[in-house]
């Protein structure tokens, strides 16, 4: 998965379109990642109470998962960019590289 925990995206459909935010959790298994201030949902949990008598529980509002085709990667002059992949000569590793301006990220 290209999109990687750290980067900053961009939502590119549905309905959060147009908003920035970092990633916090990326789930390459599923091709979903966790972006911050996205896709925010409401969480019903049971109201319980703990040895000293206070209640926790109700709605909580949290993000939720999103796709990772429906996020680009913003590159360093703040547009979205799609990602490739290119070999280090030096090191030999595989780097990342924005698809618009062919700078590493």
């Amino acid at each position: 998965m290209k999109v990687h925990k750290g980067d900053t995206v961009l939502v590119v459909s549905g309905k959060d379109k147009g908003a920035k935010g970092k990633v916090l959790q990326a789930y390459p298994d599923r091709n979903k990642v966790l972006v911050q201030g996205v896709n925010r949902i409401k969480k019903h949990t049971a109201i319980s109470s703990n040895e000293r008598g206070a209640q926790s529980g109700g709605i909580v509002t949290q993000e939720a998962a999103i796709h990772v085709s429906n996020v680009m990667v913003v590159d360093s002059d703040g547009n979205p960019t799609r990602i490739g992949y290119r070999v280090d000569e030096e090191s030999g590793k595989k780097v990342r590289v924005s698809k618009r301006n062919g700078k590493d990220i």
